[in-house]
């Protein structure tokens, strides 16, 4: 299928499960996002102790896990890494600190949008300025240098964790944190939620898609295929919602959501900017991880080590707005963005010139 036709498709689809994921029980506007995923699960496992926070996401697991049996089915699956593993995991804390600061990833961007909520449209245009801004970096030469090919164990790290959480989940809950209220207390079935994320899985693999690249290729490369996708998703989730009640416009009174633009915008400018350092969206580093890109489970790690450091040091926001030290927060993993993204620019020419 053409790509015209299949990225929309794909833009669809998110649209259709997460509205019904969220009619099945998710919170509102939460269909699936990664970084809330991400957040849940770390609680679950008692990395934080924010205690709305706290439940295994069966997407999460089936999105690591579709992306890998549909990599190797398509014998794609490749075992890779070495790019500043490092680096990766300090980018994907800033970026989940970001994605708190803002409540959601790109993904819950516009599914919020979706459902009316209008200051994720705020929350837009920041994650639009800090793509404007890694792509600065990019064209004057930032690099994170080439991955190589690494051992399997490497490349069935985050699948097997998987596994084991699912394992978890199913047959010893009573090894696991789970929220009594909260978002965390809200979630769809999990043969639902599970096998909606191994469909999405697949499908993040085999499209390729990236709502960092969504932005990217429109703006500074004239390609419109993956925007498509976008426009595709807001139509499809505004119908969608409004057929199941689900739609609710304006600023306020907005599931897990706050009104301060100012946040909201810099939140998801931090996204933006440390998306593109990394080489894809949340979701994005998910499905890499899924199909053996070590450097992206160092990603997914660092994500998660943010979302235990947002919650422990009250850097995540609530519907009251920003956390009591999200703003400090925010100024430190900026500034660490962006020495990496000036280091690795204008001061690491050796390195890629011998890479």
């Amino acid at each position: 299928m053409s790509s015209k036709f299949k990225l929309p498709l794909v833009g669809a689809l998110f649209a259709i499960v997460s509205v019904l994921l969220v009619s099945s029980g998710n919170p509102g506007n939460m269909g699936l996002c990664v970084a809330c995923f991400i957040r849940d699960t770390g609680g679950a496992i008692r990395l934080h102790n924010f205690e709305a926070t706290q439940y295994v996401r069966p997407e999460l697991i089936g999105i690591v896990l579709g992306a890998l049996v549909i990599s190797l089915i398509t014998k794609e699956f490749a075992a890779k890494g070495g790019s500043a593993p490092a680096t990766r995991f300090v980018l994907g804390a800033c970026v989940m600190i970001g994605a708190l600061i803002f409540l959601g990833c790109p993904t819950r961007m516009l599914l919020r949008i979706a459902g009316g909520d209008l200051n994720a449209i705020v929350g837009l245009f920041g994650f639009t300025a800090g793509i404007f801004g890694g792509m600065f970096f990019l064209n004057n030469g930032f690099s994170l240098q080439r991955t190589y090919h690494v051992s399997k164990t490497d490349a069935f790290i985050l699948p097997l964790i998987s596994v084991m959480l699912l394992m978890a989940l199913i047959f010893f809950p009573t090894i696991l944190s789970f929220s009594e209220a909260g978002p965390g207390s809200l979630h769809a079935p999990v043969p639902m939620a599970l096998s909606i994320g191994l469909l999405m899985g697949g499908v993040g693999f085999v499209s390729r898609f990236c709502f960092v690249a969504g932005i990217r290729d429109s703006f500074f490369f004239k390609n419109f295929s993956m925007l498509s996708a976008f426009v595709a998703l807001l139509v499809v989730g505004i119908i969608g919602n409004l057929v199941l009640g689900q739609f609710n416009l304006g600023f306020v009174e907005q599931p897990v959501a706050h009104t301060d633009g100012l946040w909201n915008f810099l939140g998801l400018g931090l996204v933006g900017l440390g998306s593109v350092l990394l080489g894809g969206c949340p979701f994005r580093q998910l499905v890499l991880a899924g199909s053996g890109n070590s450097d992206s489970v160092a990603a997914i790690f660092g994500l998660t080590f943010g979302a235990a450091l947002a919650h422990n040091f009250s850097l995540a926001s609530s519907a009251a707005g920003p956390g009591d030290n999200g703003p400090i927060g925010f100024v430190i993993a900026m500034a660490i963005v962006l020495f990496i993204a000036v280091y690795n620019t204008y001061f690491n020419k050796k390195a890629r010139k011998n890479a």
